[in-house]
């Protein structure tokens, strides 16, 4: 009896153990997954310049990605469904169809942008499967605003990642062509807040100033920050300083086709001696059209007189939706 009693204890003990392994092994693998889930990297690019998780809870101009996942997904919510919901609002984005009626009082509807539906595809299934960064303050704001009537838990997934996790801020390792991208995104989401919150506040024409007084300076300052030189070009510039040279009007040209047939453009990157040149596309949405798009359709009358004050040489106007208007040069260091 003795024997048979030990026996019993050594086969649980083992149990246990390998349980205890297996699990450890999973939450391991499951991280891993995620990191190289193409859906993360995805997001990062096309969708933290305005759902960042690094903007406090008053200085932000959309809510983060996990406010989104929170209002679209519950327990009854399928993959297939959530993937579906988020191709139909991207390609439509609009009041009446919106899930998140606090967002669009505060923030307006967002930017009609056109993606391929792969990248949203790529995106939802990213959301759906795995935890995703959320700002520190995002729990107490979401217990403090949600409904009585939407008190589901939300759906997480099979994840396993730290949900504070600590966005990186130090792009040194990174291969060059992401190093370069992650330092002109960086700078757009501080430009795009600036010039978004202003247009939100007060207006186009004094979005127009704002361009005019403050692009340079918050550019030339995420500059120092990453120790790169940071550059937008265009073979239609606004400034005239701003005038893309002929290898840049290549790449411009270059990533028109990439756009044009609906692909996901990618860094182009050229070494030369010890700097690293990495070029990376700008393209509209319906908010850019505001002042970049087609005389008496979405770029009106006073706004348009402003812009002939402010620069008499403009040419960056006649522009629709997802066109490119133009690219990130960013030069640094090997």
């Amino acid at each position: 009896m003795p024997k048979l009693f030990i026996t019993l204890l050594l086969f649980t003990f083992f149990l246990n153990c390998n349980n205890s392994k297996n699990k450890s092994y999973t939450v391991k693998e499951n991280q891993e997954n995620a990191e190289q889930h193409p859906g993360k990297k995805l997001m990062e690019t096309n969708c933290y310049v305005c759902h960042s998780t690094t903007a406090s809870e008053a200085n932000r101009i959309g809510p983060p990605m996990i406010a989104i996942k929170k209002h679209y997904i519950d327990n009854n919510t399928t993959k297939e469904a959530f993937i579906k919901s988020m191709q139909a609002w991207i390609k439509n984005p609009n009041k009446e169809d919106a899930k998140m009626y606090g967002a669009v009082k505060r923030f307006g509807v967002m930017p009609k942008q056109a993606y391929p539906e792969e990248t949203i595809k790529n995106i939802a299934e990213y959301m759906y499967d795995f935890k995703i960064e959320q700002p520190e303050w995002f729990e107490d704001h979401y217990k403090k605003h949600k409904s009585p009537g939407n008190g589901q838990e939300v759906k997480m997934g099979n994840g396993n990642g730290k949900q504070n996790e600590k966005v990186k801020t130090s792009f040194t390792n990174l291969p060059y062509g992401e190093r370069g991208q992650k330092y002109a995104l960086t700078t757009k989401a501080v430009l795009g807040k600036n010039l978004m919150g202003t247009i939100q506040k007060k207006g186009t024409l004094e979005a127009l100033a704002f361009c005019n007084e403050r692009a340079y300076p918050l550019t030339d300052s995420m500059a120092v920050v990453h120790n790169a030189t940071i550059k937008r070009v265009s073979d239609k510039p606004r400034n005239s300083n701003n005038k893309a040279d002929l290898e840049e009007l290549e790449h411009i040209k270059t990533f028109k086709q990439v756009i044009a047939n609906n692909e996901e453009p990618k860094p182009i990157v050229k070494e030369a001696n010890n700097k690293v040149n990495v070029y990376y596309p700008i393209t509209t949405n319906t908010m850019c059209l505001q002042c970049h798009g087609k005389p008496n359709e979405t770029l009106k009358p006073s706004t348009l007189k402003t812009i002939r004050n402010l620069y008499p040489k403009d040419k960056a106007i006649g522009y629709d939706v997802n066109e490119v208007r133009g690219i990130w040069s960013i030069t640094f260091d090997k």
